[in-house]
């Protein structure tokens, strides 16, 4: 393992609880989103967005909270920025119609997604199991191809599948978080020179 790597280790390592607070985030908004299948488009509309926001503030503390001298994980950063974005785009246009929202969620997903396969392809040679975030990825990229294709699903059908998604993403984080955090043990923190 090279230096850089090593650094992106310690970082995960070292936060291992912010990705598992990401996963349980998720699990929550899911359960939410199956145990409120009568939601009005309102309420799925501020779910999304509390959801989107909260997700995209642990991606940024995470990516931020490297030591001084460590480098940053660019795909976090910016699924950070999109994450929040669509968060706040949700809260300031509550009115949004169906569609605009099922298009809204689904570019969300692809994004987001993409971002997390990103970021585990680049942690293949740093940690174990980056597969599960990488799975995380593709399962968001899938999530927003599905509703692409079938927008007109229904809005029950909608808060199913974006459920079901955000258990089975939380769940994926959780995992890869322990994961991680067994692995801490053996890291040790070297900052980089100036």
């Amino acid at each position: 393992m090279n230096e850089a790597e090593s650094h992106d280790s310690n970082t995960l390592a070292h936060n291992w609880w912010m990705l598992a607070l990401r996963g349980l985030v998720a699990i929550i908004f899911g359960v939410l989103a199956f145990a409120l299948p009568g939601m009005t488009l309102l309420t799925l509309v501020f779910l999304f967005g509390a959801y989107a926001i909260v997700n995209g503030v642990f991606a940024l503390v995470h990516a931020f909270s490297a030591p001084k001298g460590y480098p940053r994980f660019g795909a976090l950063i910016f699924t950070g920025i999109i994450s929040i974005a669509a968060g706040v785009l949700a809260f300031v246009w509550p009115g949004i119609t169906a569609l605009s929202l099922v298009l809204l969620i689904a570019a969300w997903a692809i994004v987001n997604g993409v971002f997390e396969i990103a970021t585990a392809i680049r942690l293949r040679r740093v940690i174990e199991h980056e597969w599960l975030l990488a799975l995380a990825g593709i399962l968001s990229v899938l999530l927003g191809i599905v509703i692409l294709l079938q927008p007109g699903a229904g809005a029950l059908a909608l808060v199913w599948w974006i459920g079901g998604f955000a258990i089975a993403f939380g769940v994926l984080l959780v995992a890869l978080a322990f994961r991680v955090r067994r692995a801490g043990p053996a890291v040790h923190f070297q900052p980089a020179t100036p």
